[in-house]
């Protein structure tokens, strides 16, 4: 489970580990193009979006706080920073959450895994 989950997280396929995930940003490929691992059986729905929320959330909320007690900022100056970096952190997390739940699928042979 874990190096499937590792491989997921480096977008990479988790049953060879060196070929790539995702065909896009979120799209994950048909097929790994190097190990020819069926990748389609995936079921990440609602997941990283999810952990993604729920991860972001719990790195923002408490920066938010220190920030606003060390600093004292402007409400449009703090609204910029934690904005842009509540979008930068949920875009950087959600694509390697994603990968990580299709290498947690495939490693326990849910959805259709493992059937071929």
């Amino acid at each position: 489970m874990g190096p499937a989950m590792l491989r997921g997280w480096r977008r990479r396929c988790p049953n060879c580990g060196s070929g790539p995930l995702m065909e896009g940003y979120l799209k994950v490929r048909h097929s790994c193009p190097v190990c020819d691992q069926a990748l389609h059986h995936h079921r990440a729905d609602d997941g990283p979006p999810y952990l993604t929320l729920l991860i972001v959330g719990h790195i923002i909320g408490p920066a938010m706080l220190w920030f606003f007690i060390r600093f004292e900022p402007d409400p449009f100056t703090f609204m910029a920073i934690f904005m842009v970096a509540s979008v930068a952190l949920s875009l950087w997390f959600l694509p390697r959450l994603k990968g990580m739940i299709v290498g947690v699928q495939w490693a326990a042979r849910m959805h259709g895994f493992g059937r071929e």
